[in-house]
């Protein structure tokens, strides 16, 4: 595909109403978005690595740092539902913007939900703390699937350059994941909890500033959809199949999928409340010994699979089989999810209470030369970009510029206090947060060395790939239960396992979680690509919670076998989906029909 010239580019961007202003290479509007996605997800993940630290950390009266001393079962049964609905709402929060509200407008409306819901998880009463992870759900249902609707519509005429975006804007999300677990969890660990939910609201509130006041940036980019848009998306896209024919949700198709809908938001609810409060609204379905709400899951999981069937059987072969190939995609994925997001559960609680992380002498001084690397040099190329940038726009969004100049005196401000309060201590404990941050490090650092190996010779097929992204993940864990092999109460594990481990579960997410949504666009019908999308997110929903699930029982199966049988689990399990999905390579080739 032909280059396109920084002039030309930047004509072309002035004749749509998008400012021509570029940033290296890219028109200033998606460093706009960089920066918006950059601190929401700053907001999330500051949120997301205290959340089960502080409902499982231990009641001291008065103390800013007294948790809610809940067990991982209570608190795993919470997040689970939190974090599978998080991928269930940006479903409805994607069709409201591209039939209403525009996804500008989506985002700005999710931003100010989300703002509200940091604020109230920085009173930590459990009225609050329950409204403040429903606005969060709410919020991200109307932010996450419109940011990279704005990109895409930003770039759709200009398709050579959409994928150099697209890495600009994740290295975007991965940043602000970084600072946000770094800065949030290290306030609430050394200061108290309230700090480090609210500076995650603070940093959500500024973001929401900068987007809105970057309006004459975007021109009609994102814009709620005028009558001749809404008629386009009302057309039927047809398929390059010439036998396929339109597939419309029958009466029945409907009723069924509101059903299992019921019978799945029941379960969700029904899970935490069951365990939190002992109230259990599916009581009433218990059969025999099995409890009411593993009834309705049941129930809601027949249904799905018997309306999946029963559409599918109705297409054209080769749609058909091109489905059936992405379902069963999606079917690894949540094995793959079910592992990796230990990360948000178990492996917060492994790092607090069976990792040794205390540091003095020469080991805390390499720490912390380490630790000011990680911290400064991000947070140097970043400011650099934002120099730019305002360079570029002062003119047009001053506030904007103005936000982000206040957004990075923050940042610095709070970086240079704990780096100097840590480098003035004579010993000193990390914190359980920071391990966490190695996830999005290892991302940022090797994310370009494995694109290269899939533009390359050595590119694999689809299902090598995600076998390889289970197996690799499950190396990490494999490490975790052999450094724990043995261990007595009281004893505790080398921090350099757990660091291990973040590095191959970070190889593994590079493998798999890039090719999913890729192979999700190419094998499904454009008239059907949102609705396998939702199918998709389905997928790493059940996977979430699952992993909450299974994360909330390492107490109970260390106390009852060993920690090190607790993590053989996430080991023997994705290793045994890695090798089959890599066994179904032939039939997945056939199934695609050409497509690679």
């Amino acid at each position: 595909m032909s280059q396109i010239s920084d002039a030309s580019f930047s004509e072309e961007l002035e004749k749509q109403g998008i400012d021509g202003s570029l940033v290296l290479g890219h028109p200033s509007g998606l460093f706009v978005v960089f920066f918006t996605e950059m601190w929401e997800r700053f907001s999330f993940y500051g949120m997301r690595v205290l959340l089960i630290n502080f409902l499982t950390s231990a009641i001291i009266s008065g103390s800013p740092f007294s948790g809610w001393g809940w067990d991982p079962v209570q608190a795993g049964a919470l997040y689970g539902t939190y974090a599978l609905l998080l991928y269930i709402t940006p479903i409805f929060g994607g069709i409201l913007a591209d039939k209403y509200l525009g996804y500008r407008y989506a985002v700005v409306i999710g931003a100010a939900i989300m703002t509200l819901g940091h604020l109230f998880m920085a009173f930590d009463t459990p009225l609050f703390l329950y409204l403040g992870l429903g606005a969060l759900v709410i919020g991200t249902g109307f932010f996450k699937p419109n940011m990279t609707s704005i990109l895409s519509e930003m770039y759709k005429k200009f398709p050579q350059k959409k994928d150099a975006a697209y890495t600009i804007f994740y290295m975007g999300v991965n940043a602000g994941a970084f600072f946000g677990m770094m800065l949030c969890g290290y306030l609430a660990e050394r200061v108290g909890w309230h700090y480090g939910f609210g500076l995650a609201g603070i940093f959500m509130f500024l973001g929401t500033l900068q987007f809105w006041y970057a309006k004459p940036i975007f021109g009609k980019v994102g814009d709620p959809p005028s009558k001749e848009d809404k008629a386009n998306t009302a057309k039927i896209v047809e398929s390059d199949d010439p036998e396929d024919k339109p597939n419309p949700f029958t009466m029945v198709d409907m009723v069924l999928i509101a059903v299992m809908t019921i019978f799945g938001l029941a379960y969700s609810f029904n899970d935490p409340l069951s365990k939190i409060a002992g109230i259990d609204i599916l009581a009433s379905l218990q059969i025999g010994n099995m409890a009411g709400q593993n009834v309705a899951i049941i129930a809601a999981l027949a249904l799905f699979l018997f309306v999946v069937i029963s559409r599918l059987i109705r297409y054209s072969k080769i749609v058909r089989n091109r489905l059936i190939a992405v379902i069963i995609f999606a079917f690894f994925v949540i094995f793959f999810w079910m592992s990796f997001e230990q990360g948000a559960s178990s492996l917060v609680i492994f790092a607090r209470d069976n990792v040794d992380r205390t540091l003095s002498g020469n080991s805390l001084t390499i720490f912390n030369i380490v630790n000011t690397l990680l911290t400064v040099v991000p947070l140097i190329l970043i400011t650099y970009v934002v120099a730019k940038l305002t360079k570029q726009t002062y003119g047009k969004a001053p506030l904007t510029n103005l936000v982000q100049f206040v957004c990075f005196a923050g940042v610095w401000g709070i970086a240079i206090y704990m780096l100097y309060r840590e480098f003035t201590a004579e010993a000193s404990e990390i914190t359980v947060s920071w391990f966490s941050i190695m996830n999005s490090f290892f991302i940022i650092t090797f994310a370009n060395f494995v694109s290269k190996i899939w533009d390359s010779k050595y590119n694999p097929p689809a299902a090598v790939k995600y076998g390889l992204g289970l197996i690799v993940m499950a190396i990490g864990f494999g490490l975790l239960a052999f450094g724990a092999q043995g261990i007595q109460e009281g004893v505790k594990v080398s921090m350099i396992w757990l660091i291990l481990a973040y590095l191959f579960h970070t190889l593994g997410e590079l493998c798999l979680s890039p090719v999913g949504l890729s192979y999700v666009s190419k094998l499904v019908p454009a008239r059907m690509i949102g609705f396998m999308f939702g199918m998709w997110y389905l997928a790493i929903a059940i996977g979430n919670k699952l992993a909450a699930i299974l994360g909330g029982q390492i107490e109970n199966i260390t106390n009852e076998y060993s920690l090190s049988t607790f993590f053989l689990i996430f080991t023997v399990v994705p290793i045994v989906a890695g090798l089959l999905v890599m066994m179904l390579n032939p039939v997945l080739k056939r199934l695609m029909h050409g497509v690679k």
